[in-house]
């Protein structure tokens, strides 16, 4: 796992022009298009981004994108309100691959996706011309052979996550005599996991089926005709959005290692991003949550920094705007050692509001989303929620605690769950989250007066 030196972002100036001297010029260095996973959007990449940043690639040429509809159908063949099809997903890279070269002037990108984001650039790449216009892909996760890969009963075998449904066979079916399952001439890269990806397991715990056999084994994401790399103990989401992941990554590009795996601090940040609301519900044994990507408008969001030890205001909004119909906030200046609340109000949602780490670097990827709270938790006296978007809780593997509670309640051996609630009694106060070395700091908030407080994870 990674350790404290892995996301400490580091101060020395002479770092930082090490970075960027070895890192890409603009002439150099492609276009990066980040594709999130299943029910996630473009701020999954963040920390990833700011490795790039942080070893000289070109902030202007490092886009991720954002999916309007990102969860899968549960029958890829059949439309499905709130979800969508591969092919309805491929259409979206295709047309933001296309904004990016006329923006950049370049002639081809590199494409990285996590989990169901390598899926979509196969199909893009097979099938809708992105064999001219990509040099580089790599897939951190993806479900190549599915999750399941024989007939079960209870899940659909025209999902687009069944390995002997016709989509993946198509994707898979050899592309010349050696038996490649890849588009030339694109070079391709797998990332996958030793054993801890909760998405290639040979049993069926992850997909709702204990102890019935998947037909998919550890190597599931490998692809012949790839580059296929393992990566010791990193679960489903690191294998793309970790420090390590991003060295191989960097490596596959460009041929050399990079300067640094962390984030080099910069002196004048500026956040933006979206608010976006909640869609339908997902049933789909591969989505990592249910929520959609489209705007949210008639938000309102401020801003307060606070104490980094109580997680107490100090003063008044540094930042406040009701969200228009773009979904877009921002930009706001922030402080490097600060530390913020972002508060959302919408009707219909729990005011919500969400605690983070300082940021090291500016972003425009700073995506949020209001809480609604779930029926069994509406007497409780507060909810609060403590979630590492970018990666799982596995108590057998890293160090952590949820308001002293260690584990986290709800975090499983086997680095299969990304989020615990607790429903702390008492007067409002302060709460810890703490993971590997990072600590973040919030305050409980009364549930009765419709209030939910967001720990979130950055690494």
């Amino acid at each position: 796992m990674t350790s404290r030196r892995d996301f400490l972002v580091l101060g020395s100036a002479t770092l930082l022009a090490t970075a960027c001297a070895t890192g890409p010029t603009m002439t150099e260095a492609p276009p990066i298009v980040f594709v999130p996973g299943n029910g996630d959007n473009a701020a999954i990449w963040q920390s990833v981004i700011w490795r790039f940043e942080s070893n000289g690639w070109p902030r202007e040429r490092l886009h991720a994108i954002n999916l309007p509809y990102p969860l899968a159908r549960d029958d890829d063949t059949k439309p499905q309100p709130g979800r969508t099809s591969n092919t309805d997903q491929m259409a979206v890279l295709k047309s933001e691959v296309d904004k990016v070269l006329a923006a950049t002037g370049a002639k081809q990108v590199v494409l990285l996706g996590v989990s169901r984001g390598g899926t979509i650039i196969r199909n893009y790449i097979q099938n809708g011309g992105g064999e001219k216009t990509v040099s580089h892909a790599v897939l951190g996760g993806t479900p190549n052979h599915g999750l399941w890969a024989v007939p079960i009963q209870g899940l659909p075998d025209n999902s687009e996550f069944a390995g002997h449904g016709e989509f993946l066979k198509a994707l898979n079916r050899p592309k010349n005599a050696a038996g490649d399952e890849v588009t030339g001439p694109v070079r391709w890269l797998t990332l996958r996991s030793d054993s801890n990806d909760k998405y290639a397991q040979p049993d069926g715990l992850w997909v709702g089926k204990r102890g019935v056999a998947t037909g998919v084994t550890v190597a599931g994401p490998e692809l012949r005709g790839a580059t296929n790399l393992v990566l010791p103990k990193v679960d489903h989401r690191e294998t793309a959005l970790s420090p390590q992941a991003f060295a191989a990554t960097y490596r596959f590009i460009t041929g050399r290692d990079p300067a640094t795996r962390d984030v080099v601090p910069e002196d004048r940040i500026a956040l933006s991003g979206r608010v976006t609301g909640l869609g339908l519900r997902s049933t789909d044994p591969a989505s990592g949550n249910s929520e959609n990507n489209l705007p949210l408008p008639g938000a309102r969001l401020e801003v307060f920094a606070v104490d980094p030890n109580s997680g107490e205001r100090r003063g008044g909004a540094v930042h406040s705007q009701v969200i228009g119909d773009d979904g877009r906030w921002g930009p706001m200046t922030a402080q490097r050692d600060t530390r913020y609340e972002f508060v959302l109000t919408a009707p219909g949602y729990a005011t919500t509001h969400i605690y983070r780490s300082p940021f090291p670097r500016s972003s425009t990827v700073v995506n949020m989303r209001p809480e609604r709270v779930p029926d069994a938790d509406k007497n409780a006296p507060s909810l609060l929620i403590m979630n590492r978007p970018r990666g799982y809780l596995d108590p057998l593997r890293d160090k952590m605690a949820f308001d002293g509670l260690n584990p986290p309640p709800g975090a499983v051996n086997g680095a299969g769950v990304s989020a615990s609630r607790i429903k702390p009694t008492g007067l409002p106060r302060a709460v810890v989250a703490e993971f590997n070395g990072e600590r973040v700091v919030g305050r409980s908030w009364p549930l009765a007066e419709n209030h939910v407080s967001v720990l979130e994870l950055t690494y």
